[in-house]
């Protein structure tokens, strides 16, 4: 007793929320809606039919998975919804459906449930997903559908970073159409404007930091800005073009595969920026988005453990020697 009030011990954690896993990717999903809505005008109805196959999928997989391994079902705190629309985000509508089902089994059963489900995973399961099918797919998965073309006939062009990596610059789309999703891609990158709607959403309700994105997107842009030799048209196609709007808010920040401390945060976001620069200036493919977030969720333990932050009240081991000593 303490001035005539009760102390109280106990373990931590002594700050608790009311925040659930289940609010927080329902927060995610509807941040994808904007992407979602710009992609059904831009590529067309198709659009639904490959959502709805890796999302259904996903849930599918997630409840047998954990049904065979006798583990409590979380189909219900919508991370597997998450999860398939984030792969179909990253797929052209021209897919073939069982493809786009594969990569949903994928990612839930062989990246996350193999692993022990939500927060074991070591890896962006829908990032993962998405390079097993690029290697293995190449042909499909770079089969590209020219915006608004669904209203006639679908016709394959190139993407704005194919088409500056071959060093084609005529018939690029406008700042503007890249700004609003009017060029060829996968199905939730195109559209900038969506994209970072939905960010500034995430950020406003406290689900996101946007530390790992700014740092991202900052890196890249500072790159290319000297690999372009000032030319800012060049650095503008680079952040619009390709995925990186997409990776780096919504998949570089998934809690699972990035860091917890502030610190780390920023130099996961600078190490994924140099290395999707990288790979899209000096790689055989024009992107370089998905790797750079895969390789950087390998290297996560080792930068929280270089900027873990000091305990309160702790005292440098050479101090403590030194003291010790006299």
């Amino acid at each position: 007793m303490v001035n005539g009030k009760k102390l109280v011990v106990s373990a931590s954690p002594h700050l608790r929320s009311t925040t659930t896993t289940t609010k927080i990717m329902l927060d995610v999903i509807i941040a994808l809606m904007p992407a979602l809505a710009a992609s059904i005008v831009i590529f067309g109805p198709r659009v639904l039919a490959v959502t709805a196959t890796t999302v259904i999928t996903a849930v599918l997989s997630e409840y047998i998975a954990r049904k065979v391994m006798k583990r409590n079902n979380t189909i219900g705190d919508l991370s597997a919804v998450v999860t398939g629309l984030l792969l179909a985000f990253n797929l052209p509508v021209s897919i073939p459906l069982w493809i786009a089902a594969v990569g949903s089994i994928i990612a839930i059963i062989v990246v996350k449930q193999f692993f022990g489900g939500i927060g074991q995973n070591f890896a962006n399961p829908a990032i993962t997903a998405r390079i097993i099918l690029l290697l293995s797919f190449a042909k499909k998965m770079g089969d590209w559908t020219a915006p608004l073309s669904w209203r006639t006939d679908a016709v394959s062009t190139a993407t704005p970073l194919a088409s500056l990596a071959s060093g084609e610059t005529e018939g690029l789309p406008s700042m503007l159409d890249m700004f609003l999703g009017v060029r060829a891609g996968s199905l939730g990158e195109t559209c900038a404007l969506a994209l970072i709607v939905g960010g500034i959403y995430l950020v406003a309700r406290k689900v996101i930091s946007p530390a790992i994105p700014l740092s991202f997107i900052g890196t890249v842009a500072v790159i290319m800005l000297i690999a372009g030799k000032g030319n800012l048209e060049f650095v503008a196609y680079q952040l619009m073009g390709g995925g990186l709007l997409l990776g780096a808010i919504f998949m570089a920040t998934d809690y699972s595969t990035s860091p917890i401390s502030f610190a780390g945060k920023i130099v996961f976001g600078i190490g994924c920026g140099i290395l999707a620069s990288l790979i899209r200036l000096f790689a055989s493919m024009p992107e370089g988005v998905s790797f750079a977030i895969l390789i950087m969720n390998l290297l996560v333990p080792h930068i929280e453990a270089l900027t873990k932050p000091k305990p309160f009240g702790t005292v440098k081991e050479e101090k403590t020697k030194e003291a010790a000593a006299k």
